[in-house]
């Protein structure tokens, strides 16, 4: 009898620990369409040496999230399969090796490598950063990935100076709306490219001086009248190809263009190298998911430093579109190819009240 007790005792105990240790996350069937992405049941990370373990609140998607579930844009070695940039959440668990910067039910925002959408994630505490006390988690979801994206194009490698100008490609994108408003306060002068009117009129709300739509204007002349025939000293890039001409003719003399994605392609047929030598234009491409611990650690650092405070002050302010359940990733992934949103697209996670936050295993 007693044996009989300690069997059925054993295997309860195995029972609730398995399902300690599994958590929902999205999960793509094969590569294809948004049709392909579901919530399976998978383990829950562990963190590692110098990481923590986050319960997801809220959670985001960006263009390499798309991308990833088309299989055209695997994740680095060692990161997570599961897709998902960045989140906001709580700490529950700390890793090995971690210093005493964080503490468990510390309310935090996350930059990740993969992983973010799904209930738990572990990330190297050097790349979170502090929900700000004026924010709730949904709207910290929006910040990581598209702030730090901004904050490194503009200052990091463009080094924007005040009474500078910037083409900003995709104004009402998360990293569109970012870099309008860092523009702003580092005293540059931002103008837009967008799709629609109605995200014209978005950019224009947030500050841009100029907003033109890349479907029916002429942006290199509209941005030259903008300028008084000067141009602009920065260009944006998240198009390539089918925008390079508009970039060369709208630069300024010793502008900057900086690429950082290729939705327009990344094929130029063209006498680009005489423009780019007449203009001494200097064009430098950059991602961030490959990045660097060291290099991630230092963005954040400078972010949370200079940008954070900005946003408990309420000169910064996230920018979302709709906010859905992780259950519509799906949807939230349909919305964004077809371009339907300004700012971002949120996915909450684990939407019962906050309360007290215990150590999870």
């Amino acid at each position: 009898m007693v044996t009989f007790h300690l069997t059925v005792f054993a295997f309860c105990f195995f029972i609730v620990t398995a399902r300690e240790t599994m958590m929902k996350a999205a999960q793509i069937k094969e590569p294809g369409g948004p049709e392909n992405l579901y919530l399976g049941q998978v383990p829950m990370p562990v963190p590692q040496p110098g990481e923590v373990l986050i319960k997801v609140k809220a959670t985001a998607i960006n263009r390499a999230d798309t991308l990833q579930r088309k299989g055209l844009y695997p994740p680095p070695p060692g990161a997570s399969p599961i897709l998902g940039l960045e989140a906001a959440g709580v700490v529950v668990r700390l890793g090995p090796e971690c210093s005493d910067r964080w503490s468990v039910g510390d309310r935090v925002m996350a930059l990740l490598t993969g992983g973010g959408n799904a209930e738990y994630v572990a990330c190297p505490e050097g790349q979170l950063m502090p929900v700000p006390s004026n924010l709730n988690f949904q709207q910290a979801a929006a910040i990581p990935e598209v702030w730090l994206t901004a904050f490194q194009l503009l200052h990091t490698i463009a080094k924007v100076q005040a009474g500078e100008s910037v083409l900003i490609h995709g104004g009402a994108s998360g990293v569109g709306t970012a870099a309008t408003q860092l523009c702003l306060q580092a005293g540059a002068h931002p103008l837009v490219t967008a799709g629609t009117a109605a995200k014209l009129q978005a950019a224009r709300g947030l500050g841009a001086t100029a907003a033109f739509n890349y479907k029916e204007d002429d942006v290199a002349a509209g941005v030259l009248k903008a300028t008084e025939g000067k141009g602009v000293n920065i260009v944006l890039d998240c198009v390539g190809g089918s925008m390079y001409d508009t970039n060369v003719n709208a630069l300024a003399m010793d502008g900057r263009w900086i690429v950082y994605g290729l939705m327009g392609g990344g094929n130029i047929n063209a006498d680009l190298l005489r423009k780019v030598l007449s203009k001494r234009l200097t064009i430098t491409g950059t991602t961030m998911r490959t990045r660097s611990l060291a290099y991630k650690r230092d963005l954040v650092e400078n972010f949370s430093r200079l940008a954070v405070p900005l946003f408990e002050a309420g000169v910064f302010k996230p920018i979302i579109h709709t906010v859905l359940s992780l259950d519509d990733i799906g949807k939230a992934h349909q919305m964004m190819e077809s371009n339907l949103n300004t700012g971002k697209i949120i996915l909450s996670v684990n939407e019962e009240e906050e309360g007290s936050v215990k150590q999870e295993l």
